[in-house]
């Protein structure tokens, strides 16, 4: 029986992408793990994780799946499917050498320059076809 992951917000402030990734990294070494991380692996592995987000929304319209965000239950499904998400995507980034959040604020800027807010306000059209 798997622990349910933390859905709820408290006061502690939250650890850094940094710590995450020390922590994880621990768990890990402890197991041995490492040597299952290839790039490729941890690529495939974020993939389907990924995909298993999908799975929520599966046969929902929009509606249908905002109204269920308040149910704890699907919720709780939610956060472990990001969370599993983000720690390969951090195991990722370590195996490459990729400063996520630095890379994360980089490509901020980038949007920020192909989609103009004048452009591209309230428009869900690619960078490549804004006039």
């Amino acid at each position: 029986m798997t622990q349910a992951v933390e859905t709820t917000k408290d006061s502690s402030p939250a650890p850094s992408l940094e710590d995450l990734t020390a922590r994880l990294l621990a768990f890990r070494d402890r197991r041995d793990w490492a040597q299952f991380h290839t790039a490729k692996n941890l690529m495939v592995s974020l993939a389907l994780e990924a995909a298993e987000l999908l799975e929520i929304a599966q046969w929902q319209t929009d509606a249908e799946v905002d109204a269920r965000l308040a149910d704890p239950g699907l919720k709780a499904r939610l956060a472990e499917e990001c969370a599993d998400v983000l720690l390969y995507l951090l195991l990722l980034a370590e195996k490459a050498g990729i400063d996520l959040a630095r890379a994360a604020a980089a490509k901020i800027a980038v949007n920020d320059a192909k989609y103009p807010v004048e452009k591209s306000r309230g428009r869900a059209t690619k960078y490549d076809a804004l006039e």
